[in-house]
C-alpha cells in the first residue's frame, strides 16, 4: 500500500535535500542508526514551504477533519516550544489558513493563533514568558520536530497548563517508533509515554514504518539495515 500523497511528497523532499540520509550514524543515545533526519536543514524558502505544507496537511487530515472518521479536535492556538518549535508554529499557522477549503473552515482556521515561549521570562515591557496569542482559556496544539525523550514537550505542557491553557494535541514531523534507551524491555516509545502522560493524541507527518515503506531509491543494503534496526529497537507500544 502506497503512502498518502502528502507523506510521499514530504519524504521525497527530505531525501532530495539531504535532510534524510542513509548510512550509519551514531545518535546522542549511543545507538547506531541506519538513517539520520536533520530537521534544521529545512533552511530555504522552498524547503520551509514544503515543511509547512506537510504539517498543515497532516493537521487537516488527522485533526481538523480526520480522514479515518474519528472526531475532529478543536484548537485555538498552535504553540511552538523554543527554539526549534518557533518557526514551525509560525509557518504552519500561515499555511493552515492557506490550504483550508474555502468557506467557513478557512475563515475559522484563519483565526487560529500562534505562540511560543521565551527561554527566560521578560521582566520589562509587556513581560511574561509567552510571545504571541495568550494561552489562558485556549485549546492548544503543540508543534515540534521530533520527540526523542519528550523533555521539551513535557516542559511545554506544564507551562501551557500553568498559564491556563489546555493541550488538546501534539504534532511532530517524524516518529522514530523506537524503544526508550535504558527501558528497552518495556517495548514503549517516547511518543507512547507522552500520549499516556498528557492524555492527548500525538500526530506525525511520517513514521519510521513510513520510511521503510515509502523510500524507493535506496540500496537494498540500506533498506535491510533499517528493517534490522526496527527488529532490534522497534517499539511495540507506540
Amino acid at each position: 500500500m502506497s503512502l498518502p500523497a502528502h507523506k510521499s511528497s514530504f519524504l521525497t523532499t527530505c531525501i532530495d535535500a539531504g535532510i534524510l540520509r542513509f548510512g550509519s550514524f551514531t545518535l546522542k543515545s549511543g545507538r547506531q542508526s541506519p538513517y539520520f533526519f536533520q530537521a534544521g536543514s529545512f533552511n530555504t524558502a522552498s524547503l520551509l514551504s514544503s515543511l509547512a505544507t506537510a504539517y498543515a496537511n497532516t493537521i487537516l487530515g488527522e485533526i481538523v477533519a480526520p480522514l479515518d472518521g474519528s472526531p475532529p479536535v478543536e484548537f485555538d492556538v498552535i504553540f511552538g516550544p523554543a527554539y526549534k518549535g518557533i518557526p514551525l508554529a509560525a509557518i504552519t499557522t500561515v499555511k493552515l489558513g492557506e490550504l483550508a477549503p474555502e468557506g467557513p473552515l478557512r475563515e475559522k482556521l484563519g483565526g487560529v493563533g500562534y505562540s511560543f515561549n521565551r527561554k527566560e521570562a521578560k521582566a520589562h515591557g509587556e513581560g511574561g514568558s509567552i510571545v504571541g496569542m495568550e494561552l489562558k482559556g485556549k485549546r492548544v496544539l503543540i508543534i515540534d520536530d521530533v520527540i526523542t525523550a519528550g523533555t521539551a514537550i513535557r516542559e511545554s505542557v506544564d507551562l501551557i497548563r500553568q498559564l491556563g491553557g489546555s493541550v488538546v494535541g501534539i504534532i511532530v514531523s517524524l516518529d522514530r517508533r523506537e524503544t526508550i534507551v535504558g527501558r528497552e524491555e518495556e517495548g514503549r516509545s517516547a511518543v507512547a509515554d507522552v500520549k499516556l502522560e498528557v492524555g492527548c493524541g500525538v500526530h506525525t507527518i511520517i513514521t519510521f514504518d513510513d520510511l521503510i515503506k515509502g523510500v524507493g531509491n535506496i540500496s537494498e543494503e540500506n533498506r535491510q539495515a533499517m528493517v534490522s534496526y526496527r527488529e532490534k529497537y522497534g517499539a511495540k507500544v507506540v
